[in-house]
């Protein structure tokens, strides 16, 4: 059965199915997604939880093991299996059917899986899932949708804000949902009860932005190592999402890449930043740091970037803060070793 994440409330109503699939590439649908699933198993007794990550050294011999293994603390479990952008061989796909073939009625399996592709969707083992349980499919919230999600999230939230300040909040986020929620309970806390306009999300953020990733970003292009360690360190204790700041940071690395190439093929410097959309202080913040930069420096940052992101999603295990700090201060002028494992 497939579902989108709003119904998901809904049939959990009507009991736990054997398997459910979280599958999709928007970071903050998956993480509400399994959080109202493991809330749900818990109060039906699932109180055990096991988790399973896959890379290219998993025996998938264990999940038949960890299903079969009795708790000595728990009468029933949740096998959290976290698949991230691993694909499943044939001998991993008998595996996971076979798991299915007969679940046991005292574990409940979760897979959590990035975006699955072509083959995926037509293979043996989703079929199998499909039969046996639930797939929850995340599609990202499209820019003409953005809007409207944002709308219902101020409902959610108790909050009131008028169209120019969705207006604001939309060119701000950018489509990162992350971003959007932190962004909104922000705003929920400096301006309970009142009704927002533009002016009141442009002053918070000029009112917060040594605490902001966007502040972050530009601290690093600026060349300002001791700004960008003392930012992390308060983003860090304020419960920052690694993906929020992950996202804005990959983001700049690539305009900076796009600026480069850019003035290589002969391209004026003020026909990229409309291109990219820079304006103000921006400009010369990205002016300065391709000078700063290689091609090839920015290349191995993006590659830095995309480990950082296996860890954020689960594929990977350690500390996503620790590289991200090191990928920030090497664009701030501090040449560290980069270490996607911290």
């Amino acid at each position: 059965m497939k579902l989108k994440p709003e119904q998901l409330g809904a049939r959990l109503k009507q009991g736990v199915a054997p398997v459910y699939l979280v599958t999709g590439d928007e970071p903050l649908l998956a993480e509400e997604s399994c959080d109202l699933l493991r809330k749900a198993f818990l109060e039906q007794g699932f109180t055990e939880r096991e988790v399973l990550h896959v890379d290219g050294s998993f025996k998938w011999e264990y999940l038949l093991e960890c299903a079969s293994a009795l708790s000595l603390f728990a009468e029933r479990k949740i096998i959290e299996l976290r698949l991230g952008g691993q694909k499943l061989n044939k001998n991993a796909s008998d595996m996971l059917q076979q798991y299915l073939v007969n679940p046991a009625p005292d574990n409940v399996l979760l897979i959590i899986a990035d975006k699955l592709d072509a083959g995926a969707k037509k293979s043996a083992w989703l079929k199998a899932v499909d039969k046996n349980g639930v797939i929850v499919e995340l599609w990202p919230v499209e820019p003409a949708q953005l809007p409207e999600w944002i709308r219902r999230r101020a409902v959610q939230m108790d909050m009131r804000l008028d169209d120019s300040a969705v207006e604001v909040l939309c060119q701000r986020v950018e489509g990162n949902l992350l971003a959007a929620r932190q962004e909104m309970s922000k705003l929920q806390l400096l301006f309970p009860g009142k009704t927002l306009s533009a002016d009141d999300v442009i002053d918070a953020v000029s009112d917060s932005s040594r605490f902001d990733i966007f502040g972050l970003t530009d601290a690093a292009l600026g060349a300002q190592p001791q700004r960008v360690t003392r930012i992390v360190q308060v983003l860090r204790q304020e419960g920052t999402e690694p993906a929020v700041v992950l996202w804005a940071l990959a983001r700049e690395i690539r305009t900076l890449h796009a600026v480069q190439r850019g003035l290589q093929q002969g391209t004026g410097f003020d026909s990229l930043c409309q291109q990219q959309r820079l304006f103000g202080k921006r400009k010369q913040l990205v002016r300065n740091t391709t000078k700063r930069l290689s091609p090839a420096t920015l290349e191995s940052l993006l590659q830095q970037a995309a480990e950082v992101d296996r860890l954020v999603k689960g594929a990977r295990s350690g500390d996503p803060w620790l590289p991200l700090t090191s990928i920030l201060l090497h664009l701030a002028g501090l040449s560290l070793p980069l270490d996607a494992t911290g």
